[in-house]
């Protein structure tokens, strides 16, 4: 919903892209998993996902025309080649809810070419903070890498009938856990996250957790933390963002 709604997370989203102006953008969503060899999609018109069902028919209707860019996406099956890992185009895949729901705010002329990078399965947050890290340098070339999910994110828990509902204390500790440990800018301080109180609750599958690794490997050398937004929808959802800047 927050593809069509206004609150302090896609005011947020608006800032923090006015103040950017990438070539290209590459995002790992929690929407896309696969097996096999890492997969980049590689369409010069990449589609739109509408990846969910029993919204209001508004959100079907909206449309995120950005251009792919192939050479970029043969450039890191290249990079991702040279670090062992298998990697492949797929010329097929479009642009799902978890990229353009965020990319709709902060880039709404959709001029930026954008590409998405698949989660493996299986994997492990090592591999993911790999993937990451062998895409660092594109940073210095221009390219905004993106790691879209939730780090508090369990539908089983969600009170969908009050956005602003109390935030359940145990969202909230394991959230206050997770911002601690990113600030290390470490993925191996993250990466034992299943030893912290209400792990299991916060965490119950891993597909939405796992981008952070994928920010956190990409970091460079003097990089810092800088939190983008703090808080909880549904009572329980995170909505934590944090960039990393020179």
């Amino acid at each position: 919903m927050l593809a069509v709604e206004e609150d302090g997370v896609t005011s947020m989203f608006r800032r923090w892209g006015a103040g950017l102006s990438p070539r290209a953008i590459a995002v790992v969503s929690a929407h896309w998993e696969a097996p096999g060899p890492v997969r980049v999609t590689g369409a010069d018109r990449p589609s739109l996902i509408h990846d969910f069902s029993g919204f209001p028919p508004e959100l079907y209707d909206l449309r995120y025309p950005t251009p792919g860019d192939p050479t970029l996406a043969a450039d890191i099956v290249k990079r991702l080649e040279s670090a062992g890992m298998k990697a492949t185009l797929d010329p097929r895949r479009g642009i799902d809810h978890g990229a353009w729901v965020p990319l709709l705010h902060a880039f709404p002329a959709a001029k930026v070419p954008v590409l998405e990078v698949a989660l493996p399965v299986p994997r492990t947050p090592e591999l993911v903070a790999q993937v990451g890290k062998m895409l660092a340098p594109l940073r210095d070339e221009g390219v905004l890498l993106i790691g879209s999910g939730g780090l508090v994110h369990n539908l089983r828990r969600v009170r969908f009938d009050d956005k602003d509902a109390p935030v359940d204390g145990w969202a909230g500790e394991f959230d206050r856990w997770v911002g601690d440990r990113v600030s290390t800018l470490d993925p191996a301080a993250l990466a034992d996250y299943r030893r912290a109180a209400h792990a299991a609750e916060s965490v119950p599958t891993t597909e939405h957790f796992d981008p952070a690794f994928f920010v956190l490997g990409a970091a460079l050398p003097g990089d810092r933390l800088s939190t983008l937004f703090e808080g909880f929808h549904y009572g329980n959802l995170s909505m934590r963002s944090f960039e990393l800047k020179p």
